[in-house]
């Protein structure tokens, strides 16, 4: 179990604790706390994160901004591949592909899925993380893959 999920294990329990885990986040990766975000599940194959719709996301038409929801993906992202990947490999994104959908006037909720866990063995091997974004009426907005490439350390 890596750090950041065995923190997930000991805080989401408790009250407050979604949103102190997430603030920890945002203070390990900065950028990431542009879009205030809150991790809502997290767990092997599957993560949630739900963003507000605030003026420090919105772009010139007052939606919010794609590359603030490219971010929210991330965050998706990287925390299903710390509550997925073991502590024995490591990860690293590698690229990522984007169709923005829809005009998201509301706030966000992006959820990263594996559609089945892979093997972890001494190979690095590519392993693309569907992350879908939707409206607070579960409507898409966003589409993104993000690839990540992970190894054993050592």
């Amino acid at each position: 179990m890596t750090q950041t999920y065995a923190m997930w294990s000991k805080l989401a329990g408790l009250p407050g604790g979604k949103r102190l885990f997430s603030a920890a986040v945002c203070l390990r990766a900065p950028y990431f706390g542009t879009v205030l975000p809150t991790v809502r599940e997290l767990r092997a194959g599957r993560c949630e994160v739900t963003a507000p719709k605030w003026w420090g996301v919105h772009n010139h038409i007052g939606t919010f901004h794609a590359i603030a929801a490219c971010n929210l993906a991330e965050i998706a992202m990287g925390m299903l591949a710390e509550a997925t990947v073991p502590a024995t490999h490591r990860w690293l994104p590698k690229g990522m592909t984007v169709s923005y959908v829809a005009k998201a006037k509301t706030r966000l909720r992006a959820v990263a899925e594996l559609p089945e866990l892979p093997e972890f063995g001494d190979e690095g091997f590519d392993l693309p993380v569907p992350v879908t974004i939707t409206d607070t009426a579960g409507r898409p907005v966003v589409t993104a893959t993000i690839t990540i490439w992970v190894t054993r350390k050592g």
